[in-house]
C-alpha cells in the first residue's frame, strides 16, 4: 500500500547499534554535561550528575550481589531518584521492572512475585504497603527513597545505599538481544497483568524509532561507542533542536509511554524535564508559561484537564511547537480544540502498547507532514502493520476494512513471562495480535476504532463504543464520556454511557440520548445514560472500563 514519504534525507529504515540501554545516558552525559536533565521542586540533576549517580547505584547493586539474571523493581512515583535507579539497574546488568506505586497490596505482591524481584526500590510514604506483603514476596532487600519512618531490618536509605561507591561505569558484558532490560507489566485494565519481556535491544530500538521519526534524526555512535542521534532534519520542519527542549512531565515513568518517551527519549535528545508529582492544570499551565516549554505530552485526560482550565485560554504558550498524545485515542472534538489553540503546532498522536516496548505508529511530527484527524499516523521506522479479521485469521484485509491490528517489527516483545500459551496466541510468525480494532486507509494511516475486548455484540452486530463516545464528546456541555455494555441474555449487550458534563450545565440525559441516537443505526443506539463526576482512568490515562461495568452489576 502507498505510504507517505518522509522529508528528504530521512530513511524509513534505521541502523540500530547493538548497545545496552545504559549507553543512552553515557552518551548524553558527555554531550549535554552540565545542562539540567531533571528538576523537581528546588532540586536539579544535570546530565553529568545523573550519569555519575546511576553508575554509583549500579556499582552498589553489584557490590550487594545483584546483577545479570536479577530483577530490580521500582515501586516509585516520578522523582529524581527514579532515573538514577532506572539507569543504575540497567548499567548493573539487572532487569528493571516498574510497579505502579498505587497498586493494591494483593496486586503488588502478585507482580513482585511474578517478576521475582530481588530488590525493591520504594518511596517512604508507600513503604507500608510493601511491608504489608513482605512475607509474600521474594525480595532480599528494600531500598527506600525519602523514608517516612525508621528503617526495617532489610531496608536501606536510597542515598546512603550508593553514596560511597565509584561513579564510573561498571564493566558488564550484556547480550543486548537476550538479556532483559525491562520486565514490564501490562496495564491490567481487562484482567490480571502479564509480564512483558523486553531485551536491551528492544528499548534502544524503540527509543531511536521514536526520537528519529519525531525530531528528524538518525542514530550514530559517539567516539566512545555509545549511542546518540544527529538531527539532520531542518529547523523549518523540526523547530525544537536537540539540547534546547524543555517540558513539564506528569506521565508516570512506570508506564511504557513514560519509560520510553518521557525518560529515555528526552535523555537521548538533551531535553530538560521539570517533574510535577501530580497533575494540577493551573500549576501545569503556569510552569509551562514560565519555563517556555517547547512541547506538551500526555494522555487525553491531561488535555481534557487543560482545556477545562480557564488559564489555558489566556496563558502565553507560544513557545510550544508540538503536542503529543498516547495511551488512549483523542476525540475529534479535542483535537480540533487544540488545533484552534495552537494553530502553528503539530498535534501528534501515537499508538503503541507495552508489548511493542512503547510505540508502533505515530503521526508525522514535521511541520509539513500530513496529520489526519482521527488517525494515529504511520508505522514507525522498520515497523509493519496489517489488519486481520477480528474473528481470527492471518490474512491481511484490504484498506478501509476494520479488523484486528497486528504489528511486526524489532520492538515487539520476546513474549510474556511464564505464559507460553498466551505468548503463542499473541505472537504468530512475528506478528503481534494487539487486541485493538483498527483500519488502514489507502495512504497507510492507521485509525484505532476500539479495543477488541471492548467491542459490544448486540443481536450479532458489532457495536464499537468509541463511535458513540465521539458523538457524546461532540455534544455541547459534555466534558468526557465512556460507553460499556450491559449483558442481557436475549440480545447480547446493551450500550450504556457514562458522561461527565460541564459544571453547572443543565444538560438533560434524555436530550443527550436522543441527540446521539439520531445519528446512528438502530442496533448501535445507547440504551442508558448516567451522569457521573468522573470517569475512572488508570495512572497512564486509560479508561478503566472494567470498573464501569462493575457499576452496572
Amino acid at each position: 500500500m502507498p505510504i507517505t514519504a518522509p522529508p528528504p534525507g530521512l530513511p524509513r529504515s534505521l541502523d540500530y547499534p547493538d548497545v545496552p540501554v545504559g549507553s543512552i545516558l553515557a552518551a548524553a552525559a558527555r554531550r549535554y554535561g552540565a545542562r539540567t536533565a531533571f528538576a523537581h521542586g528546588e532540586r536539579e540533576l544535570s546530565f553529568t550528575e545523573l550519569y555519575r549517580a546511576a553508575c554509583r547505584f549500579a556499582n552498589a547493586l553489584i557490590a550487594h550481589g545483584i546483577g545479570q539474571g536479577d530483577t530490580v523493581a521500582l515501586h516509585l512515583p516520578n522523582c529524581l531518584a527514579y532515573p538514577v535507579a532506572y539507569y543504575g539497574t540497567l548499567l548493573s546488568g539487572a532487569t528493571f521492572s516498574p510497579a505502579n506505586p498505587l497498586l493494591p497490596p494483593d496486586d503488588l505482591a502478585f507482580q513482585l512475585t511474578d517478576c521475582e524481584a530481588a530488590v525493591v526500590v520504594t518511596y517512604g510514604p508507600l513503604s507500608g504497603t510493601l511491608a504489608a506483603v513482605a512475607d509474600r514476596i521474594p525480595a532480599r532487600s528494600v531500598i527506600v527513597v525519602s523514608p517516612a519512618e525508621a528503617l526495617r531490618d532489610n531496608e536501606a536509605e536510597f542515598e546512603a545505599f550508593h553514596a560511597e561507591l565509584p561513579s564510573t561505569r561498571p564493566e558488564v558484558d550484556i547480550d543486548v538481544r537476550t538479556d532483559l532490560a525491562h520486565l514490564a507489566y501490562t496495564g491490567g485494565t481487562t484482567g490480571r497483568s502479564k509480564g512483558v519481556q523486553l531485551p536491551h535491544r528492544n528499548v534502544v530500538v524503540n527509543t531511536l524509532q521514536y526520537v528519529c521519526s519525531q525530531t528528524g534524526a538518525r542514530p550514530l555512535l559517539d567516539e566512545h561507542g555509545d549511542v546518540t542521534v544527529e538531527q539532520v532534519g531542518s529547523a523549518d520542519e523540526w523547530p525544537t533542536r536537540h539540547g534546547t527542549g524543555v517540558v513539564v512531565n506528569v506521565t508516570p515513568w512506570f508506564h511504557a509511554m513514560g519509560t520510553i518517551a518521557a525518560l529515555n527519549a528526552v535523555v537521548l535528545v538533551g531535553t530538560t524535564v521539570v517533574l510535577h508529582e501530580r497533575f494540577d492544570p493551573a500549576r501545569y499551565i503556569a510552569d509551562a508559561e514560565r519555563l517556555r516549554v517547547t512541547s506538551i505530552g500526555g494522555a487525553p485526560a491531561l488535555y481534557a484537564g487543560l482545556l477545562a482550565c480557564p488559564e489555558f485560554a489566556t496563558a502565553d504558550l507560544s513557545s510550544i511547537r508540538t503536542l503529543g498524545s498516547g495511551a488512549a485515542p483523542m476525540s475529534h472534538e479535542m483535537i480540533n480544540a487544540l488545533q484552534d489553540r495552537f494553530p502553528g503546532a503539530a498535534i501528534v498522536e501515537g499508538y503503541g502498547l507495552t508489548e511493542v516496548t512503547m510505540v508502533a505508529v505515530t503521526s508525522p511530527a514535521y511541520r509539513s507532514g500530513t496529520r489526519k484527524v482521527g488517525s494515529v499516523g504511520l508505522p514507525a521506522p522498520d515497523t509493519e502493520i496489517k489488519i486481520v479479521s477480528a474473528e481470527g485469521g492471518e490474512d491481511a484485509l484490504p484498506a478501509g476494512e476494520q479488523g484486528e491490528v497486528c504489528v511486526r517489527g524489532p520492538q515487539v516483545m520476546t513474549g510474556y513471562r511464564h505464559r507460553p500459551a498466551e505468548t503463542a496466541a499473541a505472537l504468530v510468525d512475528g506478528w503481534l495480535h494487539t487486541g485493538d480494532i483498527g483500519v488502514l486507509d489507502e495512504d497507510g494511516y492507521l485509525s484505532i476504532v476500539d479495543r477488541k475486548k471492548d467491542m459490544l455484540l448486540y443481536k450479532g452486530y458489532n457495536v464499537f463504543p468509541r463511535e458513540l463516545e465521539e458523538l457524546l464528546a461532540a455534544h455541547p456541555g459534555v466534558v468526557t464520556a465512556a460507553v460499556v455494555g450491559r449483558p442481557r441474555d436475549d440480545v447480547g449487550e446493551l450500550p450504556v454511557a457514562f458522561v461527565v458534563k460541564e459544571p453547572g450545565d443543565g444538560l438533560d440525559a434524555d436530550t443527550l440520548l436522543d441527540a446521539v441516537n439520531a445519528q446512528v443505526l438502530p442496533y448501535k443506539r445507547l440504551r442508558e445514560l448516567y451522569f457521573v463526576d468522573e470517569i475512572p482512568v488508570s495512572a497512564a490515562g486509560k479508561v478503566l472500563k472494567r470498573e464501569l461495568r462493575e457499576q452496572l452489576s
